[in-house]
């Protein structure tokens, strides 16, 4: 147990995290404990250089402070449930890339898109037995590529693809696209993360 100055303290170091527009790791201003919409910590902050929404994973000392929500419930094929908007947008990502893709879902919900957040530790599902109602309910799809390729995000994107679904990729490191997205818009945010985002979103919205 920490005495309430050594809590003070660790609560309010400095967090780095890092910013897919700036490509670098930054020290957030504004850090707030949250937890995503999958209910794991995560700190949500702002860029000091470009002002833009940064995530960072895991907890901090700051939730301490914070009461956790209910865990969040995934929901199965078979659960009743409201139906998704036809123009929500499938966000399939591994669980390495969740901090990028908590970020990108964020700045595309700010952009009047709604995003339907992949679970990414589900590697075992097999989407043919039983696909997810996300799956057959969205039309458009964003696959995060990295360097952290996940058999559930291909599983997904290899489903939207067999129902000619629209699918762009949101490439966030400089690796190889797997052959069967070479086809899909690919848009690059390493190299220029406000224009790159923008000609996604031109290409969701189209």
């Amino acid at each position: 147990m920490h005495d309430s100055a050594e809590y003070h303290d660790e609560a309010d170091d400095p967090l780095e995290a890092y910013c897919v527009r700036c490509r670098e790791t930054i020290e957030m201003d504004n850090p707030k404990p949250v937890w995503t919409r999958r209910g794991m910590p995560a700190t949500r902050g702002e860029c000091p250089d470009c002002g833009g929404t940064v995530f960072r994973m895991g907890r901090s000392p700051a939730h301490l402070r914070e009461q956790r929500p209910a865990a969040v419930q995934v929901e199965s094929a078979t659960s009743k449930r409201a139906k998704l908007s036809r123009d929500t947008a499938y966000l399939a990502f591994s669980e390495a890339d969740s901090a990028i893709a908590e970020q990108l879902a964020d700045d595309l919900q700010k952009a009047g898109i709604a995003v339907w957040l992949h679970d990414p530790t589900t590697e075992d599902v097999h989407w043919a037995a039983g696909v997810h109602p996300a799956l057959t309910e969205c039309t458009r799809m964003v696959v995060v590529v990295s360097g952290f390729p996940a058999s559930s995000v291909t599983t997904a994107w290899t489903f939207f693809k067999s129902k000619s679904k629209r699918i762009v990729v949101a490439q966030v490191e400089a690796v190889e696209v797997p052959d069967g997205l070479r086809r899909a818009p690919r848009f690059d945010l390493t190299a220029d993360y406000k224009s790159a985002f923008r000609q996604l979103v031109q290409a969701l919205s189209g």
